[in-house]
């Protein structure tokens, strides 16, 4: 009997694996501190015959060059991979033995990257699972970008021939075992759910039930932007990883920290952003070490440039570091254990700032303050705050200046990304609120949202708002909501006046999907209208149930 075990990284949204029968074991797609896995290999009571890379990582640093040197086991990269350093090139049908009536067989994949390999897991002949890494993941597959921008499109169309590739050659009832996915960046979708099979795939997944056109122009429409510590990722896992170091950092007192801070490098407090808030070291930002630590420090802090660690323990500065060297974040500086007083010198006082809810904001009402939105652009398009700023969270560092003066008063989706950003704009001596609440509950609080669902924005009309239809004239005659005013969008962008049916009322602008609609809105606003934009257009109007008239005009 085969096992396959699971090495969690959820930090990064990712997993490794360690699959094997009585006797050997390989490890696929290993994290950087290796240790986890040889621990792995050592409960099980087996050899490590094997080590394999699906695709050299673009999200973070490998342990695999590193678990092979000390345990002796082959290391085996797909042979199209350009690295520096000696291996096993693994080219598509290459089988791997484990152990007598248990191998590893090699399929090119690609799409992820080029040169992706997947890896299935055969028992006396028969797959009972793949290693997929970056290409079919659960619900989605990972994204074709991150190469190269001109093969984008090349890779989106090859992970789609990929994923029907493995769900062809594969049985249903294989398992699933992707890398990425499980809130990693590498995912060109939203993955849910812990644990897949090629048919429950073959149902489900986007590349497997669209046609490839729909699934490439869909794909490339949705991908987001990449976190830049990416960019050095893929080169260092080329070279060769040095290996991991997890001895402490060097101590640092109070004077340390405050010169640290004086020179401008990053002093970071690994605190919760509700200890944090309540008080910390002035100049010092918050990266609470309970939420995604390593993928937002990694995106922000520029590369190279030294940090020193604030935490309450040496066990939580431990975990801290151990999850930092997954992206190359290798030696603090410095680091510090304890509470915040002891962090400051004598005479100095520490910094805190408020934090709320959209309840408290609605209750305060926006006027006089700035409503700074975090969230990623990708985010944004499914609804948000009227009058408020955007500037996702890894460029607010580099856009404060074009922040309004004032107490701002900054959200994300949840409340992590916006302790970020406010402890940044507290650093910068900004006045700051941190809205620690959900995204939903802003609507619920009866903040005005500038995009509205279907259902918000039949609520709406109902109420007297004027459904304007921005589409052209064919589409309109397709097909629109009853009692809609047609006014095509080239037309007011020509400078039209609105139809008379329109009124002096306020107005839900509706397009196809939504794109349209949402350069009429502010097209509208900027005219001093008081309009707001349906998300996903007729497409989620009709998905919704919502009545649909055709004709010239409303029936």
């Amino acid at each position: 009997m085969s096992f396959v075990d699971t090495i969690e990284v959820p930090g990064l949204g990712n997993r490794g694996y360690l699959a094997g029968g009585s006797h050997g074991a390989v490890a696929v797609d290993p994290p950087r501190d290796i240790d986890r896995v040889i621990e792995a290999v050592a409960r099980r009571g087996v050899r490590l015959t094997h080590v394999v890379e699906t695709h050299v990582h673009n999200d973070y640093v490998s342990g695999g060059l590193e678990l092979a040197r000390l345990t002796g086991a082959a290391y085996a990269v797909p042979a199209g991979a350009r690295v520096a350093y000696e291996r096993v090139p693994v080219a598509d049908g290459d089988v791997l033995e484990i152990e007598p009536g248990l191998a590893l067989r090699a399929l090119a994949t690609p799409g992820h990257t080029p040169h992706h390999t997947s890896y299935v897991l055969e028992e006396a002949g028969r797959a009972t699972a793949v290693f997929t890494g970056g290409s079919l993941l659960i619900g989605t597959v990972g994204r074709p970008d991150l190469v190269e921008p001109r093969l984008t499109g090349e890779l989106a169309r090859a992970q789609h021939a990929s994923a029907h590739r493995l769900a062809a050659e594969l049985p249903d009832a294989t398992a699933v075992l992707p890398t990425h996915g499980f809130g990693s960046f590498c995912s060109a979708g939203d993955a849910s759910g812990t644990a897949t099979t090629i048919g429950i795939e073959r149902e489900v997944n986007e590349a497997l039930v669209k046609d490839v056109d729909t699934f490439v122009a869909e794909l490339l429409a949705g991908l987001d932007d990449v976190p830049a510590y990416y960019a050095h990722m893929g080169p260092l896992n080329s070279r060769g990883p040095d290996p991991v170091d997890l001895t402490p950092p060097r101590r640092a007192d109070a004077e340390e920290i405050a010169a640290r801070l004086a020179a401008g490098e990053w002093v970071v407090d690994l605190r919760t952003r509700v200890a944090f808030a309540e008080g910390h070291v002035p100049g010092t930002v918050n990266f609470a070490a309970d939420g995604q630590l390593a993928t937002h420090l990694a995106w922000l802090l520029p590369c190279g440039r030294p940090v020193t660690l604030l935490a309450e323990s040496a066990a939580h500065l431990a975990a801290a570091q151990r999850e930092l060297t997954r992206v190359g974040i290798d030696r603090p500086a410095a680091a510090a254990t304890g509470a915040p007083r002891a962090w400051l010198r004598p005479g100095d006082e520490l910094r805190s700032f408020p934090r709320a809810t959209f309840a408290e904001l609605a209750g305060r009402g926006t006027r006089g303050v700035v409503v700074l939105d975090v969230r990623r652009d990708s985010e944004r398009t499914g609804g948000y705050l009227r009058g408020s700023l955007h500037i996702p969270l890894h460029q607010v560092r580099e856009r404060l200046g074009e922040i309004p003066g004032g107490t701002v008063w900054v959200h994300c989706a949840g409340g992590l990304r916006a302790a970020v950003a406010a402890s940044l704009l507290d650093a910068a001596g900004r006045d700051v609120v941190a809205v620690d609440d959900g995204f939903a509950a802003a609507a619920e609080a009866g903040l005005p949202m500038a995009r509205l669902s279907p259902a918000e924005a039949r609520e709406r009309t109902d109420a007297g708002a004027v459904l304007l239809d921005v589409r052209e004239a064919g589409e309109w005659a397709a097909g629109h909501a009853p009692r809609a005013v047609h006014a095509p969008l080239s037309a007011l962008a020509a400078g039209a006046p609105l139809p008379s049916a329109a009124g002096d009322r306020p107005l839900v602008v509706i397009c196809r999907s939504g794109v349209r609609s949402r350069e009429a809105a502010a097209l509208l606003t900027a005219r001093g209208l008081d309009a707001v934009d349906v998300v996903g257009g007729m497409t989620a109007w009709r998905a919704a149930g919502l009545a649909v008239s055709s004709g010239d005009t409303p029936a």
